[in-house]
């Protein structure tokens, strides 16, 4: 069993930049990818990044691509979110998970396990 936890969730200001960290434990052979989500209050959840664990591979939402950038750090089962150029529409509740089934196209998918987010204030 995957057990996911993120941090670095922050009020900031427009055009101001956060990183997001989610940390991994537990069983983590299964996963072959990691995503970022984010959910504000009344809208959908909306795929933000993904990332192959055993690549460079990396796939960004429209919505971020060019202010965002996911990474990882495989020894210490960490994947990141740098969030930088933010804008108030980037407020959220951001989460990780980890998912078995990565593509450039749509991400990371086939998820196995989630974290319990981190909340991204953004005012203007």
């Amino acid at each position: 069993q995957v057990r996911l936890v993120e941090s670095g969730g922050g009020s900031v200001q427009a055009g101001g930049s956060l990183r997001l960290s989610c940390a991994a434990s537990g069983y983590t052979a299964s996963s072959n990818c990691m995503g970022w989500f984010r959910q504000a209050p009344g809208k959908e959840r909306e795929g933000v990044a993904g990332i192959h664990t055993g690549g460079a591979s990396s796939y960004y939402a429209d919505s971020v691509k060019g202010r965002f950038t996911i990474s990882r750090d495989n020894a210490k089962k960490t994947v990141y979110l740098q969030m930088s150029s933010l804008k108030p529409e980037d407020t959220a509740m951001y989460y990780c998970a980890a998912g078995s089934v990565y593509s450039d196209r749509r991400g990371c998918s086939g998820y196995n396990a989630w974290g319990q987010g981190t909340q991204v204030t953004v005012s203007s």
